[in-house]
């Protein structure tokens, strides 16, 4: 057994997910290696994370507090730098599991409309139902808008909880007499969207089909 700091700081550790108790061990000791000046910023950087941090009032993704200086018309769209820009199309709506899946779409270029992250996939076995879910914002957001719209493209993996969630989501908005797309054959079934590569991702975009 380590002295209490150290094993305290490995046990931190070991709840990030994918990191096992071997490589929680390497992280300790790395960090003792290292000049005091280096853990303090490293310190700051995870304190400044949930200080600085909340999400978009409209998509939910990630978006920095400070984005916009008080007066600025941030609320009209969104507090995040996508849904506040005048230049995207804000009539379509692109839907996605988790906000990491956001930046991976973005580096392709190809779409210019905004987004809207669900909070994870319907998954009965893990207990995670529509209620667990952003499923009733988005239903409200859709009936609210003050722009109709246009599209919405349902941009989940390609795996059992995605096609669940895909064809939950689809029965839900087809009332709302919208066009409902989804990503393209080209991403392997039971694939996730965030290891994507950005080529197979943007012929995905291109070539969405509608349910």
């Amino acid at each position: 057994m380590y002295p209490s700091p150290i094993q305290n700081l490995i046990d931190a550790f070991n709840k990030l997910p994918g990191i096992g108790p071997k490589t929680s061990e390497r992280f300790v000791f790395y960090l003792l290696k290292k000049p005091k000046e280096e853990i303090e910023k490293l310190a700051w950087l995870i304190k400044n994370l949930k200080e600085k941090i909340s999400l978009c009032s409209f998509c939910f993704d990630f978006s920095e507090n400070n984005l916009y200086p008080a007066g600025s018309q941030k609320d009209s769209y969104g507090t995040c730098s996508i849904c506040n820009n005048p230049k995207r199309d804000h009539a379509i709506i692109c839907v996605v599991a988790e906000p990491q899946d956001i930046s991976v779409i973005e580096k392709t270029r190809e779409y210019q409309g905004i987004y809207f992250v669900l909070g994870g996939l319907l998954n009965s076995i893990g207990g995670i139902t529509p209620e667990k879910l952003r499923v009733e914002q988005l239903i409200k957001k859709i009936a609210n808008q003050e722009e109709p719209i246009k599209e919405i493209i349902l941009a989940l993996n390609p795996d059992l909880e995605g096609e669940t969630t895909v064809l939950y989501l689809t029965k839900l908005l087809k009332p709302y007499k919208i066009k409902i797309t989804r990503l393209a054959q080209g991403l392997p079934m039971g694939s996730e969207l965030e290891y994507a590569d950005e080529v197979t991702l943007s012929k995905a975009l291109s070539g969405r089909r509608e349910i």
